[in-house]
């Protein structure tokens, strides 16, 4: 039985995590926006199940919406999770701590309000930049650079994004940081993902997904 993902067709965003968790166990799924009619199809399904927001993923009699909650579902069955609970569990508060990282990363070009476009809050993405570059990029890399040896799973995949992510969007930045464990991990991910990544369906970083490079905010 495939599995039906549903994300926006043209950007990475949050689908991109399911998609990586997909693409490294070799599942069948089907992309249902990128194809015809894609987002009316993806447009009709959001109402009728009643999911707040893409991605959501249906999977037979299953629904289930929220990056982090797909990614749970999916660990075992893909096997990029343990069976236990409590490892599950942890893999989960793992999954969520990416999560709360994402929405900074959003808000350092969209700090006011999504429904803007970043050249009306260019000021205060400037400043929010800097603090994130400064202090936020140091706390949660310095905390997932002590739990990227853990065993293989979803969470590193995620992890993998991360890293590509902010070395697209902060190139500089990047370039001055030093977290060893975290660079072996997305070097072992980029070379399972590596048929993907070499693929069309692997959607390049664009200025309208979540991970945005503007030189101003590199600093």
């Amino acid at each position: 039985m495939s599995y039906e993902l549903y994300y926006w067709p043209s950007i990475q965003g949050r689908g991109e995590f399911v998609r990586l968790a997909l693409e490294d166990a070799g599942a069948e799924y089907v992309d249902v926006a990128r194809g015809k009619n894609g987002i009316q199809v993806l447009l009709k399904k959001l109402k009728q199940f009643g999911v707040f927001a893409p991605p959501f993923l249906k999977h037979g009699k299953f629904v289930v919406g929220q990056t982090a909650l797909i990614l749970h579902y999916l660990g075992p069955k893909l096997r990029l999770a343990p069976k236990a609970e409590a490892e599950r569990l942890r893999l989960l508060q793992l999954q969520l701590v990416i999560t709360d990282f994402l929405v900074e990363v959003h808000d350092t070009h969209h700090p006011i309000a999504s429904s803007l476009y970043y050249e009306d809050q260019k000021s205060e993405s400037l400043r929010r930049a800097k603090l994130f570059r400064e202090s936020r990029i140091p706390k949660f890399l310095g905390y997932f650079e002590t739990r990227a040896t853990l065993p293989f799973s979803y969470v590193s995949l995620s992890l993998f994004q991360v890293m590509e992510g902010l070395d697209y969007a902060f190139p500089e930045t990047m370039r001055k940081t030093n977290y060893r464990s975290l660079r072996k991990l997305q070097e072992k991910a980029r070379q399972r993902l590596a048929p993907y990544l070499a693929s069309p369906r692997r959607i390049p970083f664009n200025q309208s997904g979540l991970f945005r490079h503007y030189p101003e905010l590199d600093g």
